[in-house]
């Protein structure tokens, strides 16, 4: 039988829906109304007769079309909800710049423009093809011949054409590394999306952002592949079974100073979102009609790739929905910690544990100046316990198991969050703050020779920098905890 409170719920709960359905509905209505009113306007200027040989321009079409505010707010509303209003002012005050408009920028682009982002640009020197309509996000037949950044951009203004909201800049120019500063050195970006498919001008364009401290998401390669399921995103480093990327970074080595090496290897700064499939299709032969002609006839451009790659649709699309995954979610201050790909078997993560208790069991006798080696259930070898505080630290038993093992070293991508070694070191999981629990989100994954400074220095011995990122990654861990 339903009680008054239950019922008073049901009420409230049947109310709310049905004014957001009543917002909704009129959001919608006065849309209508406000794009009908255009056409009809549109129609009036369209009927206008020639005078004297030419034709009568309405000075209305080309002025800036106004988009009612509570319009773009309900375009955003779901979006609203997820990043929350603080995280949306962030990504609707954002600038990005994506360079080159094809399967994957596209895409790319286009993701960014429906999330709210206030200020693009788009940065491509191609037209429009034939062949690359099964890949392009908004591409049609009427577009062919036509400058992709130009087809983009009137494809986004139709979703949201006050600028006001979403400015649209279209550059129809090549960028290279001569044209770089001219092409993106006027503002500071808060994102630069890498679209490009060839090695020099990929490597030019990464080599500015490290140069100018921008974050950049930079995609590999998506040709001749299929499988979505062995995408990943890591920094350049660790994207070892993608051949471009591994160019990619031999060319950076080259290019970049000392001092801004380490660019390739901070994800912070430089995500790489690659596919770790071997390429299934090859690149398509030379007809012997083009051979006969000569085979540098058919390059659109100097330097760059002559014979065409096979490319599956779906895979640049994803490829480039991942990469305005990746931005967005950090500009909305909601980030992610992708897993790079590589698992540690069981074997490790059950040692891994293991030391983590005995680490937690010395720390225990320590403080409360106990060494009974039967009672295991004070080391955190038995059934969880609260804890307690000692003298200001937390005692009891380790607050994690097998499972949480790998999703710890996902978290920490398999390197000492402190000094960023990875091959040829032990590691080993330490609190990060001795006040609170084993738990997750607070602890880090270290080397040996790191965590024996820690151990005598504390967090003092971090670097500011670092303490800061290690900070950041355990907040993402307490974002997780939150979602169970």
């Amino acid at each position: 039988m339903m009680t008054k409170n239950s019922r008073s719920e049901s009420v409230a709960a049947l109310a709310g829906f049905l004014l957001g359905s009543a917002l909704t509905i009129v959001s919608s209505i006065a849309w209508t109304k406000l794009c009908q009113s255009k056409k009809n306007q549109q129609e009036q200027n369209g009927n206008e007769k020639k005078k004297g040989g030419a034709t009568v321009t309405s000075s209305t079409k080309a002025a800036p079309k106004q988009l009612p505010d509570d319009i773009r707010e309900e375009q955003l509303s779901r979006h609203t909800l997820y990043f929350g209003e603080e995280g949306m002012k962030k990504l609707r005050g954002a600038s990005v710049a994506v360079v080159g408009l094809g399967g994957v920028g596209s895409h790319t682009a286009h993701m960014l423009a429906r999330a709210g982002v206030s200020y693009l640009r788009l940065i491509d020197f191609d037209q429009v093809s034939v062949s690359s309509l099964n890949r392009h996000a908004c591409a049609t037949l009427a577009d062919v011949g036509t400058p992709k950044a130009t087809c983009l951009k009137d494809f986004l203004e139709q979703i949201c054409p006050d600028p006001r909201f979403l400015n649209v800049d279209a550059v129809v120019q090549m960028y290279t590394a001569d044209s770089g500063d001219q092409l993106l050195g006027d503002r500071q970006w808060d994102y630069v999306i890498d679209a490009i498919d060839d090695v020099p001008t990929k490597a030019a364009l990464v080599a500015q952002c490290a140069k100018n401290d921008w974050k950049c998401v930079a995609c590999m390669g998506a040709g001749g592949k299929s499988d979505l399921t062995r995408l990943h995103i890591s920094d350049l480093r660790a994207a070892t079974r993608d051949p471009l990327a591994s160019k990619l970074r031999l060319t950076l080595k080259r290019l970049l100073p000392k001092d801004k090496l380490g660019f390739i290897d901070n994800m912070e700064q430089l995500a790489v979102v690659y596919s770790s499939e071997k390429t299934v299709a090859k690149l398509a032969d030379f007809t012997d009609e083009q051979k006969a002609d000569g085979v540098h006839h058919y390059g659109a451009v100097d330097g760059m790739r002559i014979r065409v790659l096979p490319v599956l649709g779906t895979m640049p699309a994803v490829m480039g929905q991942t990469c305005a995954a990746y931005a967005l979610c950090e500009l909305g201050q909601k980030s992610f910690q992708p897993v790079t790909g590589e698992r540690v078997g069981r074997n490790v993560r059950h040692r891994m544990l293991q030391h983590l208790k005995r680490r937690e069991k010395k720390i225990r006798d320590e403080v409360e100046g106990t060494t009974d080696k039967e009672d295991k259930s004070q080391g955190g070898f038995g059934e969880p316990d609260e804890g307690h505080m000692v003298d200001g630290k937390w005692v009891g038993s380790v607050q994690v198991d097998g499972d949480d093992m790998e999703y710890l070293m996902e978290i920490w991508r398999n390197r000492c969050g402190i000094t960023g070694e990875r091959l040829g070191v032990v590691l080993e999981l330490a609190r990060w703050d001795l006040s609170k629990a084993s738990t997750c989100n607070n602890l880090v994954l270290m080397s040996a020779k790191a965590m024996q400074k820690f151990d005598k220095e504390g967090i003092s011995s971090v670097p500011e920098a670092v303490q800061q990122e290690i900070e950041k990654r355990l907040n993402s861990c307490r974002l997780d905890a939150k979602s169970y």
